[in-house]
């Protein structure tokens, strides 16, 4: 079942586990400097398995993209709910923008309408991508990559709905913004992979989210939110300013000389064109050789697999 996140996480923990055993015994040097002498005595002599790990290869990333296509496919509706109308900080809860309202609750699912979600409901959807993956004992590094591109999709989406939607271009949404990518980043921390670069696909929405926060008013501000807003180009810089909604009547809205004061600052960038992030963004993926420490005449072979045949050397 293609559409079964932990059926390809369990093919891909296979795939990839046996295009490194190609490589580790295949007879090429370059994959044999951690084998165990006995390692390399069963390491092939007469045939050439380069054809075969290229095919192998081609196939374990396949897996890796669909595997990726199924967990974006499961968080993608969460994420609006989740990262910009969900209550995470309960305080905030009565600091809407002139003329909004509560578009969710702090429910993971609202009987009364369609299904919202909570910051945490997502937490717990990402870790349970990760025990999965790692029960599979995927290794740490494609866990960390599958991970990263996940975030990508949270940016993305949460990004492109701040670009669209005035109502949630507000002092309250960046606070509660802000807060859900620290907890993002936290999670990270304390799964180990805050060094596979996820963090950093979070950097245009937690620069929308201080861009929110910030002061709108001098030609210092304007310098501030420049120097501030490196991750985000100048269109959705505008756009975010332009949409920016006073909390009540004694917040100023943003002034249109401001805001070209803005584009004055950051007229040299040389920014793409669009406006909104790509979603189907992939990055590059990479499986990093990973020998095994477990030597192949201690490897039990199942009764079921009819292969009593196979002389153990």
């Amino acid at each position: 079942n293609n559409e079964d996140f932990e059926m390809m996480s369990f093919w891909l923990a296979n795939s990839s586990r046996l295009l490194h055993c190609l490589k580790q015994y295949s007879g090429d040097e370059t994959f044999m400097t951690q084998n165990t002498p006995k390692q390399n005595e069963h390491c092939l002599k007469n045939f050439d398995l380069a054809e075969y790990r290229q095919v192998l290869s081609d196939l374990s990333i396949q897996i890796y993209q669909q595997l990726i296509k199924v967990g974006e496919g499961i968080i993608h509706p969460m994420i609006v709910s989740a990262m910009l109308e969900s209550e995470s900080i309960p305080s905030l809860a009565g600091v809407k923008p002139m003329g909004y309202r509560n578009r969710s609750h702090s429910l993971d699912t609202d009987a009364d309408g369609p299904t919202s979600y909570t910051l945490q409901a997502l937490i717990r959807q990402l870790s349970q991508f990760t025990s999965i993956m790692r029960d599979h004992g995927l290794d740490p590094e494609i866990v960390g990559q599958v991970v990263r591109q996940l975030f990508h999709c949270i940016n993305a989406v949460t990004l492109n709905n701040l670009l669209l939607r005035k109502d949630v271009c507000s002092w309250s949404t960046g606070m509660q913004l802000r807060y859900n990518t620290s907890q993002l980043e936290e999670w990270l921390r304390a799964n180990n992979l805050f060094q596979s670069k996820a963090s950093s696909t979070l950097d245009p929405i937690i620069q929308a989210a201080q861009l929110l926060q910030v002061k709108k008013k001098t030609s210092q501000d304007a310098e501030a939110i420049c120097s501030l807003c490196t991750a985000l180009n100048v269109q959705q810089i505008v756009k975010i300013l332009n949409l920016y909604t006073p909390l009540n009547e004694f917040e100023e809205r943003v002034t249109v000389s401001f805001i070209r004061n803005i584009q004055s600052c950051l007229q040299e960038r040389n920014d793409p064109p669009q406006l909104l992030v790509d979603t189907k963004h992939t990055f590059p993926v990479l499986f990093p050789f990973t020998p095994s420490a477990l030597s192949l005449e201690t490897i039990h072979i199942p009764a079921s697999l009819g292969l009593d045949f196979l002389v153990r050397v």
